[in-house]
């Protein structure tokens, strides 16, 4: 069957269409945006809608372009850091430490937003970097090396790096020792740097000058040896010398001219003394022989003491004699041990010198007083012994601290220690006991006591019924307050004053006035009685107590008497001290009458 011309019509117009539909279904729709993102672009939304955006390290819209982005442009020192070369890839770079320097987190790269950043490698932790006799120094990024002492460069210059240049370092030889006219070598040497050769003349030569010794120098060459040796005809040897004093205890013996080979005999003669011992006398004598042109002696002396030295050459050509004088100085050493204090003001120690050779010690002393600024004791003294445990007693003040500085003579350090006295028994007060005409009460007047023997700790007034004098100890601590009493038949204390509070005027205290007095009361007197009048002072420190009665009244209380008067009575005592008697006797005289009572 034929197609006729319009069947071929409609048959292209069919392609068409069909080809107009498939061209349609391929394409991607307008809305589909995710679809055309670039290959370095990532689609995100945004505001309801989609968009490409370039991944990080790449530029560009989204979709068309997305190049990358060179971070290393604005340099290495800026994106990673100082001592860094930066790298560019693909979207990102990294970051290597230049040569001399490492990554702080130990790798080979890195990015410095972790915090990593170059520091310096200290390349001379290795040990032996700058090889034998090499000394590393560790610079920025890189090192230096020298050579010790004992060692020259070879190949180069320092300082020098072991990888460029072959320099390394060598030890010194300066190679065999010069030799001079007429000498030779005494004994082996080496050639290294420091050794020392020593010449000597040929036997029948006398050497000139005394430099008899040439050593290796750093320069890797000897000294030029300054022997010159001469033949024995043309110089006399007179068997002359000197001496000079090459330390403290030590001496060389210089000879002006001698045939080399020939003995010398040298006799010692020393004798000591010590300025400040009459009875120190140090001798010593002995010989010495040498075929040394130089020699030196070096003698057993002590210390802090004046030496005469007298030597003498024996032998031909004949005697010739040098006296010289020496001094020795204290040792630097302590010759003191072992101090320690007895019977509380006396001293004992051990010393460390030669047995039966005296010593003297200094003894300097000083005391203060806490309580009293005004005191202050120095005592400067010398004691001279042979013992080797001396012993020194001292008169020191009681109730002091001291400080003792200890010294051997024969050394120049002292031993300092500290010592405290115990306290005495306090002195007497100066007291009053006086009555006032027309007064109730009889009174104390009392005046502060001096701290001779130890602070004063306070003031006591004890009252004791007469008929208890006998049996009352008035060196009792115990006294009791009235109301601790059972009966005040039993005495006791009135009042008690601290030192601080007497002053260096005077301080009244009325007995029986009904007052307290610290933590006593001073209960009134009753009529008719007779009472002994006690006043203790009590001195106290370092947990050590002494009490003193210093004054005793007896007294017969008799209020409506207006006028007392006092007077001793030898036949009266109360346990050793002495008894005033009151009696009675009226008067109208206005004024005080004070009679001071008698110390013990």
């Amino acid at each position: 069957m034929g197609w006729g011309p319009r069947s071929a019509g409609r048959l292209l117009l069919l392609q068409l269409l069909l080809g107009l539909v498939r061209g349609v279904a391929g394409a991607p729709r307008s809305d589909d945006v995710c679809a055309t993102c670039h290959e370095h672009a990532t689609c995100q939304s945004k505001d309801g809608k989609k968009i490409c955006i370039c991944n990080y390290g790449f530029v560009g819209n989204g979709r068309t372009q997305c190049i990358d982005k060179n971070e290393c442009q604005l340099g290495a020192t800026v994106v990673c850091g100082n001592h860094t070369s930066c790298h560019n890839t693909p979207g990102g770079f990294y970051c290597i430490c230049l040569e001399g320097y490492r990554a702080t987190n130990n790798n080979k790269t890195f990015i410095p937003n972790d915090g990593t950043f170059c520091t310096d490698i200290d390349e001379c932790e290795v040990s032996g970097v700058c090889g034998n006799g090499g000394r590393c120094v560790n610079t920025q990024g890189n090192f230096e090396c020298y050579c010790i002492d004992g060692y020259l460069p070879m190949n180069g210059r320092v300082p020098f790096h072991p990888s460029r240049g072959g320099t390394r370092c060598a030890e010194i030889d300066c190679g065999p020792a010069p030799e001079v006219p007429g000498g030779f070598v005494i004994g082996n040497y080496t050639s290294r740097l420091g050794s020392q050769v020593r010449y000597e003349c040929k036997e029948g030569f006398l050497s000139v000058p005394e430099y008899t010794l040439s050593s290796c120098t750093a320069l890797g060459t000897w000294e030029a040896p300054k022997l010159y040796c001469q033949e024995g005809d043309l110089l006399e040897d007179d068997g002359s010398f000197d001496v000079s004093v090459i330390n403290e205890t030590c001496l060389k013996l210089n000879q002006h001219s001698r045939k080399v080979g020939s003995e010398r005999i040298y006799q010692f003669q020393v004798r000591g003394q010590r300025w400040y011992l009459d009875s120190f006398y140090h001798a010593t004598s002995f010989n010495l022989t040498t075929r040394d042109r130089a020699p030196e002696v070096c003698l057993a002396l002590y210390p802090a003491a004046d030496y005469t030295v007298n030597i003498t050459g024996l032998g031909p050509p004949g005697l010739h004699s040098v006296q010289i004088t020496m001094t020795t100085a204290p040792t630097a050493t302590q010759t003191i041990s072992n101090v320690s204090i007895f019977n509380g003001t006396c001293l004992r120690w051990s010393s460390m010198k030669t047995a039966d050779i005296e010593e003297m010690y200094l003894l300097h002393i000083w005391g203060q007083r806490w309580y009293q600024e005004d005191f202050a004791q120095e005592v400067i003294f010398n004691t001279t012994t042979s013992s080797l445990t001396p012993a020194v007693c001292l008169d020191l003040h009681p109730g002091t601290n001291y400080s003792i500085s200890l010294q051997a003579l024969s050394s120049e350090l002292p031993v300092v220690l500290s010592l405290t006295t115990q306290i005495a028994e306090p002195p007497h007060p100066e007291v009053e006991f006086f009555t006032v005409h027309g007064g109730p009460l009889p009174r104390l007047r009392l005046r502060k006591a001096k701290e001779e023997n130890g602070p004063i700790s306070s003031y006591q007034v004890v009252v004791l019924p007469l008929d208890l004098q006998s049996m009352f100890s008035c060196d009792s601590e115990g006294a009791a307050s009235f109301f601790s009493n059972a009966s005040d038949a039993d005495g006791y204390v009135a009042a008690e004053l601290l030192a601080k509070d007497v002053s260096d005027d005077s301080l009244e205290v009325s007995i029986g006035d009904r007052l307290y007095y610290g933590k006593y009361y001073n209960a009134p007197l009753k009529i008719g009685n007779d009472y002994c009048i006690i006043l203790r002072i009590t001195s106290e420190w370092n947990k050590i107590r002494h009490s003193h009665r210093s004054r005793w009244w007896v007294l017969r209380w008799a209020p409506l008497l207006l006028w007392f008067f006092l007077h001793s009575s030898p036949s009266q005592q109360c346990d050793g001290g002495l008894v005033l008697n009151v009696t009675g006797a009226r008067t109208d005289v206005s004024t005080a009458s004070r009679v001071p009572a008698q110390m013990l």
